[in-house]
């Protein structure tokens, strides 16, 4: 059958893409797309192309590139040795911006009654920064700051309080994602071009400075400015991924005050589960829909647009031209 993928051609040019799909193999779905997420960050980057040549950026994206792994769809059919699935299953994968996709059953995860399609879309997004949070360790009354609060930077702000973070600061430019913060669970906003973000955090902190900070702008040079916002043997989480190269005076800034970093990118998940350490990215999607169920952990909030598949370009524009307007923006396949 014939599938069509939003595509990349090259920097700046957006395309549909039409090829022939084979037959799932015997380990494999084919999904059709329902809605899918764009994550703005990482494809916006690949739109540009602004990232360094020979970086890690240049290795992961080459052009034509097939943006988008944030997909809700339904199985139309399965492979022989597929069990679990079945025709009509509601589903969750990574497969790209596309109305169809053959996926391998074991990376694909079924959505629960209850949960839109709308909602389901975050489970990437969702399970990379439960990583993260997990990976920083936040507990119990530590106090942590979150500087960038794009839809990384949201869900960032749910999962800290969930671990008993206190207080949650959110730091950002745009007033109304400081606005979404809030509903987030953001004790504070901080707008630096209003306030001292280093007095207003020693100040909420009792001048103790944070014990986490996790950078989410993907911004290089924010990096130095961010990691003096922690306390000694702080840790400070590079939940973004960065776009260059950054200056640091690693003696006064990380060695002399014993501050930790910490990169935590989504594919730090494990394949497997241990009995050590047990979140894996399908389990932590698990997780994610459990949490939306019970009520405990909100995204519709960060939904500010649903735009048809096939203006895409449309789409991406906004992202670009609307930062401050727009933020999940999804990408519809049912019509």
């Amino acid at each position: 059958m014939r599938a069509r993928f939003i595509t990349f051609r090259k920097p700046h040019e957006i395309d549909i893409e039409e090829v022939e799909l084979p037959e799932p193999n015997p380990n494999q779905i084919l999904v059709k797309t329902n809605v899918t997420l764009i994550s703005a960050g990482t494809e916006l980057t690949a739109l540009t192309g602004a990232f360094p040549s020979g970086s890690a950026w240049s290795r992961y994206v080459k052009y034509p590139f097939r943006p988008g792994y944030s997909n809700v769809g339904v199985v139309v059919k399965t492979g022989s040795s597929v069990r679990g699935f079945k025709e009509g299953d509601r589903v969750a994968t990574m497969a790209p911006h596309s109305d169809y996709a053959i996926v391998d059953a074991e990376n694909a995860m079924k959505i629960p009654e209850g949960i839109s399609d709308e909602e389901a879309t975050f489970h990437t997004l969702a399970s990379g920064v439960m990583n993260s949070v997990r990976l920083a360790r936040v507990s119990l009354g530590e106090s942590v700051v979150v500087i960038g609060v794009g839809l990384l930077g949201q869900l960032a702000v749910q999962f800290c309080r969930l671990s008993g973070a206190y207080p949650v600061i959110a730091v950002d430019l745009s007033a109304k994602r400081l606005g979404l913060a809030e509903i987030s669970g953001a004790t504070t906003t901080i707008q630096p071009q209003e306030e001292d973000v280093f007095k207003k955090v020693s100040s909420l902190t009792k001048g103790r400075m944070a014990d986490v900070v996790f950078e989410v702008t993907g911004n290089p040079d924010v990096i130095p400015w961010a990691i003096r916002l922690l306390r000694r043997q702080g840790r400070l989480i590079i939940l973004s991924s960065p776009r260059g190269p950054t200056k640091l005076d690693f003696h006064d800034e990380v060695n002399a005050p014993s501050r930790m970093i910490i990169g935590t990118h989504f594919s730090s998940q494990p394949v497997y589960e241990t009995p050590h350490y047990p979140w894996t990215r399908l389990r932590n999607t698990e997780l994610f829909f459990d949490l939306l169920s019970a009520g405990l952990l909100k995204v519709r909030h960060l939904i500010t647009h649903i735009i048809p598949w096939h203006k895409a370009r449309e789409a991406y524009e906004l992202l670009m031209r609307s930062k401050d307007e727009a933020l999940g923006v999804l990408l519809d396949f049912r019509h």
